[in-house]
């Protein structure tokens, strides 16, 4: 017979007889043996034979269990058998009883349809509570506003410049230098289509009502949700994970009073201004393009210009504060929804920015239908 440490398996009149140590330190063997045994014998096993076992722990019994099913081991008797042996092999087998993986129910028609339904309801329920977490974030906000409003000794005057630098002042290049190119891609495509009536003058015209009513609030909100939202949930973001905002509440202040409303206050100080920025941004592209291209000389230019109503400029800039509370609340509250970790810190990021864009743009487009019905 092998060595009385080394595993061994021996198949005898439908009994298996089992020697040696079947421990994890003696795994390879004792898969090998069992490997070795004839499987039609195995099938036909109805006894265990553990006399002349030393010992056996739970890793080699889940192996045997993988040869001989956990159903058949509980069958066995037992009342001959060393009683420690059996207990284990007992306890395992029922173990894995338990944890057998249900059979895979045959597909039926309509099986397709119910899945899709499950993710739009779960995808539907998800979006509910994002939304039912931004009307009370806004509700919040709103509330720490109108309180911090008429106590002036509570303003954070500081933290309010400091964003005005970084949020607005520093947004400046690139609000203008993106609108004077797109001011002056309208007038091309302008001109190219009004060559062909004979109506090129206006040209000056389409840039002007564009930029007045819809492209200048609209490019420079677009911007400020890709590079100001995604600021603010960084910035919070970092500090939550810091715990510097737990360190915030721990002293008795307020996190929305000392993150949110200096930031909420500050775009809706310098979204209208960058907005009057982009508008003449944009229509100086047209001017460009008009002199140039077109022979309209910039006196004809800016007298065509002077003859848009005013009331389409009031109706671009009325849109602008809408357009900042809901960049700063939606980049401010994903800083808030952080986990402790940096990928956190980038989901959200990316959340905040396409939330804010998409909302921003849902809003001009019933902003715009709103105004076309009123006649406005």
């Amino acid at each position: 017979m092998n060595d009385a440490q080394k595993p061994a398996a021996e198949i005898h009149d439908q009994t298996l007889h089992l020697f040696g140590e079947w421990r994890v330190t003696q795994f390879q063997a004792v898969r090998a043996e069992l490997e070795a045994l004839d499987s039609d014998s195995l099938a036909a096993i109805q006894q265990l034979e553990t006399h002349e076992l030393d010992s056996i722990d739970s890793s080699a019994a889940h192996e045997l269990m993988q040869f001989i099913a956990p159903e058949r081991i509980l069958s066995m008797e037992a009342e001959n058998q060393p009683e420690h042996h059996m207990k284990l092999l007992h306890a395992v087998a029922r173990a894995l009883q338990g944890n057998e993986p249900p059979a895979p129910r045959p597909y039926r028609f309509g099986d397709g349809i119910a899945a899709l339904g499950k993710t739009i309801t779960q995808k539907a329920t998800h979006q509910i509570e994002q939304t039912n977490q931004l009307l009370n974030f806004i509700g919040l906000v709103l509330l720490r506003a109108l309180k911090i409003i008429v106590l002036p000794h509570r303003w954070r005057v500081t933290s309010f410049f400091v964003h005005v630098h970084q949020s607005g002042l520093n947004a400046i290049p690139i609000v203008a230098l993106l609108t004077f190119l797109v001011g002056a891609v309208v007038a091309f495509l302008g001109a190219t289509v009004l060559s062909d009536f004979g109506a090129t003058i206006y040209t000056v015209d389409l840039v002007a009502y564009a930029f007045m009513r819809e492209l200048g609030v609209l490019l420079t909100a677009i911007l400020l949700a890709g590079r100001t939202a995604s600021s603010y949930t960084a910035q919070i973001g970092a500090m939550k994970v810091n715990q510097e905002i737990d360190a915030l509440r721990v002293q008795g202040l307020d996190p929305i009073e000392l993150l949110v409303v200096p930031r909420l206050f500050t775009l809706l100080f310098m979204l209208p201004l960058l907005t009057l920025v982009a508008m003449v941004s944009g229509i100086i592209g047209g001017l460009v393009v008009a002199v140039f291209s077109l022979d309209i000389s910039v006196t004809q230019f800016f007298r065509i210009v002077q003859e848009v109503p005013i009331r389409h400029l009031w109706v671009g800039l009325v849109k602008a504060p809408l357009f900042a509370a809901v960049i700063a609340i939606i980049g401010c509250l994903e800083g808030f929804k952080v986990k402790g970790n940096a990928r956190s810190v980038g989901q959200h990021t990316t959340s905040a920015v396409v939330q804010a864009i998409f909302i921003v743009i849902l809003f001009d487009a019933i902003a715009a239908l709103f105004f076309m019905e009123m006649g406005w």
